[in-house]
């Protein structure tokens, strides 16, 4: 019992503790409506206290930092505190190079959810898929990981190795994914053709996305009938962007607005008819990686009834984050939520998602079966031979079209579409036959 006389001094250490310091904060909390200078007096109670007997020596500048840290965190998952290093990080992603996964990610009701991979990146080669929730990265669990901390393990030198252990729906245990790291670079917008249809593919919206849209749907104008805009797995970017490309396909009206609580964060971005330039059929293929700017043009572009979309509900990223410098020297910062984003008809994003017109899932077109058993006229005596000869001149004849195009195109060095990419991808398929079906009725 040698140690029961230190522990007893312990716990008088800790009564005095109690009778002193803590009663303090008790006598504040008795009032039912705290005052501001009571409220911030509570604060500096605690940092003292934490300061003073926390079983660690904490510097007293770095017991702030982390609580305003834990206080922006506990607002939403896109507040934050930016410390001279988070900025330094910010401004190296800036530039559009930087060594890390390639992948975008978000806390989902306290896990770490894939908002989306983003294209011809590490994550998405190694086949990290959009509602993936990250379990650990390498051996560390992201159970109460901070966003700020889990983008800073996945970030690292290029040819460095980490390793995701991912839960993902339909699977019956974790999958653990190797990622060698690389520096990411966004190329973020992709054109292809299928027959006299365009195909664009937006990966993310950066500070060229409209202007390569324009180039592109330019380029194609003559040569083609209806557009796919696909932004699947596309986690957003500039709000002007957003603006800028549905400003392509709408020439009046309303596109978003955003509303908060001071009237200077109220604004109203409306179409200008000088900048639209294309009244083309438009598809619009989304999932549950696209969101924020993505959920801005296709949910526009669905209350203008400019285009259908099609695909999976979208992530539900509608708020508006503004950086704030809290220090002379603009090393430090906050990130805050200032708004919600609203769309035409006035509905909201945030938490709710865009739902398609057309709901079509992922996976794999479902094709002809060739089955050898069938019978069809041509196996039966007496078929209309003639008639099969010239049917196939026709079909040979338009195999000869379609190829030559290719060739022209090809030759533009711009990729084309094949009916093996479409049998390989369920929701395009379905995007191209709606597509198909709106430049008939337009005839």
């Amino acid at each position: 019992m040698k140690f029961l006389p230190k522990l007893l001094l312990s716990l008088s250490l800790l009564s005095v503790v109690n009778a002193t310091e803590i009663e303090k904060i008790e006598t504040i909390e008795t009032e039912t409506t705290p005052t501001r200078i009571e409220s911030i007096t509570k604060l500096s109670s605690i940092i003292q206290l934490v300061e003073r007997f926390y079983v660690d020596e904490v510097e007293f500048n770095e017991i702030v930092n982390k609580s305003i840290k834990g206080l922006l965190e506990e607002l939403d998952s896109h507040s934050t505190f930016m410390d001279e290093k988070y900025y330094k990080e910010m401004k190296i992603q800036t530039k559009g190079e930087f060594g890390g996964l390639g992948i975008v990610v978000s806390l989902r009701k306290g896990a770490l959810t894939v908002i989306s991979p983003i294209d011809d990146t590490p994550a998405k080669k190694a086949g990290v898929e959009a509602g993936d929730i990250i379990l650990k990265i390498d051996d560390k669990t992201t159970l109460d990981m901070t966003l700020d901390d889990a983008v800073k393990l996945m970030r690292g030198k290029p040819k460095t190795e980490t390793i995701l252990t991912l839960v993902r729906k339909g699977e019956t245990k974790p999958l653990k994914t190797p990622i060698i790291r690389d520096i990411i670079k966004i190329e973020s917008v992709h054109a292809k053709v299928f027959n006299d249809i365009l195909y664009l593919r937006v990966s993310s919206f950066d500070a060229k996305v409209a202007s390569e849209l324009s180039k592109h749907i330019k380029e194609y104008d003559t040569k083609t009938k209806g557009i796919i805009l696909d932004l699947r797995n596309n986690p957003g970017g500039l709000l002007s962007q957003a603006i800028d490309t549905t400003n392509l396909f709408i020439d009046e009206g309303v596109i978003v607005s955003q509303k908060g609580r001071q009237e200077d964060d109220n604004e109203i971005h409306f179409a200008t008819i000088d900048s639209t330039i294309t009244k083309k059929p438009i598809v619009v293929l989304v999932n549950e990686g696209s969101a924020s700017a993505s959920e801005i043009v296709s949910g526009a572009l669905q209350d203008h009834k400019r285009g259908i979309v099609v695909g999976s509900k979208t992530f539900g990223k509608g708020s508006v984050q503004v950086v704030i410098p809290i220090s002379t020297d603009v090393k430090e910062g906050i990130k805050l939520t200032i708004a919600k984003y609203y769309l035409p008809s006035g509905r909201t994003i945030q938490a709710k998602g865009i739902t398609p017109d057309v709901m079509s899932f992922k996976g794999e077109s479902i094709v002809e079966d060739k089955d050898e058993f069938k019978i069809k006229e041509s196996d039966l005596k007496k078929h209309l031979e003639g008639e099969l000869e010239k049917i196939d001149i026709e079909i040979k004849d338009e195999d000869k079209l379609i190829i030559e195009k290719e060739i022209q195109v090809n030759n533009k060095n711009t990729t084309s579409l094949t009916q093996t990419d479409l049998d390989k991808d369920n929701q395009l398929q379905t995007g191209i036959n709606i597509l198909k079906s709106m430049i008939i009725i337009q005839k």
